[in-house]
This record gives structure tokens, C-alpha cells and sequence, in this order.
């Protein structure tokens, strides 16, 4: 996971809500009071984790489904202490929180945390649901997010969310709910997030103390969090505007020493945006200004295959500063050979550098 990660909220004291855009989301969720299990969904991330606490705070709430921001149920889910609330993370993202008790497993010598979630997690949390709740609120199950469950995890899910004991509610999120089973998504009430307004967007941002962030919400294909993750990391419009030119010609030093999962993502973007040039359509994510060198289509697609091949094995234990140093390598091929003919016959194994 990157660095920088927010820790999620909840709606806070007098019932605000934080991130702003959420407000509308969390009142269309709540007129599905009568469902047992829900679905948050967006193509990229909008908060979906934030709004899944924002629902469950509601449902426990003490008050009304405002949900108010100050009863003991509402606090004790932001603070994760209440006994009725329960939520299902990766390993990974449990570390990046910091949701680490003192004897956890992961603070051994050597642990590896997953980025999945894991069956084990799955039948702790359906033993959890079987036990008599505290309040007649019932209880509420988050999962998130539901893309990170693996088969095994997944199946093990199928047969409370067909049938929940008691007065249990089950909120799941993703970004692609095709990606999940089937059997899953037949079983939960799916709510679409809406993205907010650029103006919204980039207001929430520079509350964050992001000033400037076009650049940063672009590259993040409109995703607020997102972007702030990216200034997280120290990676600001300065930054954006240069890097199709410093790896047009060969310098990964704006990259190294970043995650290679964050690397992979910024260089995918940028070929899809010089291949979207090459053909004559506009770029997505990166200023037009910053592309206007041509490049080779033949040689973009094969620079793009080679990094969705090391997407998909971002974790393999790579030596990261010469992968880095290849991946730029080869994508300065795409404008150094703008026929083609040198580049496109160039795939280089990446194997030398694991």
C-alpha cells in the first residue's frame, strides 16, 4: 500500500460529514433501510470506505439514522471500540492504519502482510455474527474493500450474506463490482457513489493543505482521496508537469525510491496518455503541453504490456531501484525510435532485475 494513507472517518460531532461529497451518497444508502447487505461502489476511490462508516454509524446510532456525530454509538464506532461493529481489511491495510495490537502477528520479525483478505478473516468475523448482540441496534459488518477478498474468502461470505443472523447488516465496497462473484453480487443491494464537482474536489483538497491540485486530481482520474495520497508522497503539480519529459529521455530520478506499485501506476497513465497523443486524441491525465513530443504506437503498446506485466506482480520481491531504472529505460525507446522499428522489437526480460 503507499505511503501516506488517510485514516478513515466517520461522521463527527453535530452529524458532519467528512469528506463533504459523501452527504448525498450516505441519505441515497439510507433508504435501503430494509437491506441486509449493501454494495459501495465507484470506479475509482470517492471515500467508499468513509461512507461504508458513515452507514454503520447510522445503523448503530442511539439517536435517529442521522446518523447525530455524538451518542456513545456513533463514537465508539469511530474509534472502533464498539462491540456491535466489526471490520474486514487487508493485512496491508490494517499496517498502513496502524490497527495493530500488541501481540498481532504482524509485528513479528519477517511478517508479510497480504493484500488480500483472507478466509481466516472471514470465518472469524461469521463466528463474531453469530453471537448474541449488545443492543437491539443489531450488528454491522464492513468489508473493504470486497475486490481484495480471495476465492476461498469470498465463497466463505456466500451464505451469511444470504442469509444474516439476527438483526446483522453487511456493507461491502469496490470499485468494479464485476470483478466479484456472481453469486456475491446477487446477493447485496449495489448504491452507486457519484463523483463530486472539480470545484468541490479541488476545495476539499486545499482544505487538506494541497494548494494547486488540478494536476494532482487529473493524474488521479478524479479521485479526491486519491490525490491527496499522491501530494502524501511528496508528489506535487512540479513534479507531474515534468515527468513525461524526464522519461522521455531516459531519468527516472523523479521515481526512484518510490513504491513500484506507485510507479507502475504513474507510467501506465503516462503511456496511455502518449498513445491517446499518437492517435490524436486528448490525453486523460497528464497536460497536453507536457506531451507534445510524438511517440511510437507499436512501441507505447509494448511499453505497456511489459508494465501491466509487472502490474500484475507488484509484489514479487523485485530489486525496485533497477526496475525503476528499466521501466524508464525502455519507455524512453517509445520517443526515442519514433518508427517504431528499434523499439517495438525491444522486450526486454525484466528478470535480471528481481
Amino acid at each position: 500500500m503507499a505511503g501516506g494513507e488517510p485514516r478513515p472517518v466517520g461522521v463527527g460531532e453535530g452529524g458532519r460529514v467528512e469528506p463533504p461529497w459523501l452527504g448525498a451518497a450516505l441519505a441515497a444508502a439510507l433508504r435501503f433501510e430494509s437491506s441486509h447487505a449493501m454494495l459501495l461502489h465507484a470506479g475509482v476511490d470517492l471515500g467508499q470506505f468513509d461512507l461504508a462508516l458513515m452507514l454503520t454509524q447510522a445503523w448503530l446510532c442511539e439517536r435517529d439514522l442521522r446518523p447525530c456525530g455524538s451518542c456513545a454509538g456513533c463514537r465508539q464506532v469511530r474509534a472502533r471500540t464498539h462491540p456491535d461493529h466489526r471490520v474486514i481489511v487487508p493485512d496491508a491495510m490494517r499496517l498502513a492504519f496502524g490497527w495493530l495490537g500488541e501481540d498481532d502477528p504482524l509485528l513479528r520479525a519477517g511478517a508479510k502482510p497480504s493484500r488480500e483478505i483472507r478466509v481466516e478473516q472471514i470465518r472469524e468475523a461469521i463466528e463474531w455474527t453469530q453471537r448474541s448482540a449488545g443492543s437491539a441496534r443489531g450488528r454491522a459488518l464492513v468489508i473493504h474493500p470486497a475486490d481484495a477478498l480471495n476465492l476461498s474468502a469470498a465463497n466463505a461470505l456466500l451464505k451469511t450474506l444470504e442469509e444474516p443472523p439476527g438483526r446483522l447488516r453487511i456493507v461491502l465496497t469496490g470499485t468494479d463490482p464485476e470483478r466479484l462473484l456472481p453469486t456475491l453480487r446477487s446477493r447485496v443491494q449495489r448504491v452507486r457513489l457519484s463523483p463530486p464537482s472539480r470545484e468541490l474536489a479541488l476545495a476539499w483538497l486545499n482544505e487538506q493543505g494541497i494548494e494547486h491540485g488540478e494536476a494532482l486530481l487529473a493524474v488521479a482520474a478524479g479521485s479526491p482521496p486519491d490525490a491527496l495520497h499522491l501530494a502524501r508522497e511528496g508528489i506535487d503539480a512540479t513534479i507531474l508537469a515534468a515527468l513525461p519529459a524526464q522519461v522521455a529521455r531516459g531519468d527516472a530520478s523523479a521515481l526512484t525510491g518510490r513504491p513500484v506499485p506507485r510507479v507502475v501506476d504513474l507510467l501506465l497513465k503516462l503511456a496511455h496518455d502518449a498513445m491517446a497523443r499518437a492517435v490524436g486524441a486528448p490525453p486523460r491525465y497528464f497536460d497536453a503541453g507536457a506531451l507534445a513530443r510524438p511517440a511510437s504506437l507499436e512501441a507505447l503498446q509494448c511499453w505497456r504490456a511489459e508494465l501491466m506485466r509487472v502490474a500484475r506482480h507488484d509484489e514479487h520481491p523485485w530489486n525496485a531501484g533497477l526496475l525503476i531504472e528499466a521501466l524508464v529505460t525502455n519507455g524512453a525507446r517509445c520517443w526515442a525510435a519514433p518508427d517504431g522499428s528499434r523499439a517495438a522489437r525491444a522486450r526486454h526480460s525484466l528478470h535480471s532485475t528481481g
